[in-house]
C-alpha cells in the first residue's frame, strides 16, 4: 500500500502545481505570453482540478495517518522535477515571445485565397501586417501603390544591414507559443528603437521589382514610427484592439 507520507507529498506538489496555472491564467494575463486567449478557461479549469486533487489527496492522507503506521519513504526522485515549473508559474514569468523569436525564424507565408475588395479611401489606411503582404505580392491591381498605410507590431532589429531598415514584426499562435509564426514587414527609415519596441507606422510601400508580383518586397518606406503600448491581441495579426 502507498504510504500517507508518499501521498502528502504528491498532495503539495499537485495543489503547488493548480496554484500556479491560476496564478497566471486567472488571477493575471500572464498565460497570454504563451497561449491564445480561447486557451485560457481550459487553464483555469486544469489549474482548479490540479489544485482539488491536491486538497482530496491531503485530506486522505490526514484521514490514513490515525489508521495505519507512516510510510516515511520519499517520492521518486524525477517527480521533483515537477517542482521547478510549478515554482516559476508562481515566482517567475518568462517573458512574451517577440524579436528574439522572430528573428530566428523565416517569415510567415502569407496566401490570399479571393479576390481583392477594393481599399476604402482612409488615409492613412490601417492594414494588418498579413493583408499588406499579400497586397504587396498579389494584387495585380496595385492597390497600395501611392496609398499612406499605418500598421502596428513590434521592431526586431537586422544585425549585419545598414542603418535605418528593420523589421516590423507580428507573431502569430495557433494555439500556443510552440507553433508560433511571423509577419515580418521590413521597414526603412525611422528612429532606431530597442527590440520587442510595440509601435505604429505610416509610410508608403518601398518601391522594387513589380507590385503585385512575388518580385516586389514587403516593405515600407516610413514616415512617422511611434510608441504604442503592446495590444490586447498581441499574438493575432490584426488590427490593435484597445
Amino acid at each position: 500500500m502507498k504510504g500517507p507520507g508518499k501521498r502528502s507529498l504528491r498532495a503539495g506538489l499537485l495543489a503547488l502545481c493548480g496554484l500556479g496555472l491560476l496564478h497566471v491564467s486567472l488571477f493575471t494575463d500572464l498565460c497570454l505570453r504563451y497561449v491564445k486567449e480561447g486557451m485560457r478557461l481550459p487553464l483555469v479549469a486544469s489549474g482548479a482540478v490540479l489544485l482539488l486533487l491536491g486538497i482530496a489527496s491531503a485530506a486522505l492522507d490526514r484521514t490514513e495517518r490515525t489508521e495505519e503506521p507512516h510510510d516515511h519513504s520519499g517520492l521518486p526522485r524525477v517527480s521533483w522535477l515537477l517542482l521547478l515549473p510549478a515554482l516559476s508559474l508562481l515566482f517567475y514569468a518568462p517573458p512574451a515571445l517577440g524579436a528574439y523569436t522572430a528573428a530566428r525564424q523565416p517569415a510567415k507565408i502569407v496566401v490570399h485565397d479571393s479576390d481583392f475588395d477594393p481599399l476604402p479611401a482612409t488615409s492613412p489606411l490601417p492594414m494588418t501586417l498579413s493583408d499588406f503582404t499579400s497586397r504587396v505580392r498579389e494584387d495585380r491591381g496595385q492597390a497600395i501603390m501611392g496609398r499612406t498605410i499605418r500598421m502596428t507590431g513590434f521592431v526586431t532589429p537586422l544585425p549585419g544591414t545598414r542603418d535605418g531598415e528593420w523589421d516590423l514584426t507580428r507573431i502569430i499562435l495557433n494555439c500556443c507559443a510552440a507553433d508560433a509564426q511571423s509577419v515580418k514587414v521590413r521597414v526603412h527609415g525611422g528612429p532606431r528603437l530597442p527590440a520587442d519596441t510595440w509601435v505604429t507606422v505610416t509610410g508608403t510601400w518601398h518601391p522594387g521589382g513589380r507590385l503585385g508580383t512575388k518580385s516586389a518586397p514587403v516593405a515600407l518606406d516610413a514616415r512617422t514610427v511611434t510608441e504604442v503600448p503592446r495590444p490586447s491581441n498581441g499574438y493575432q495579426d490584426a488590427l490593435p484592439l484597445g
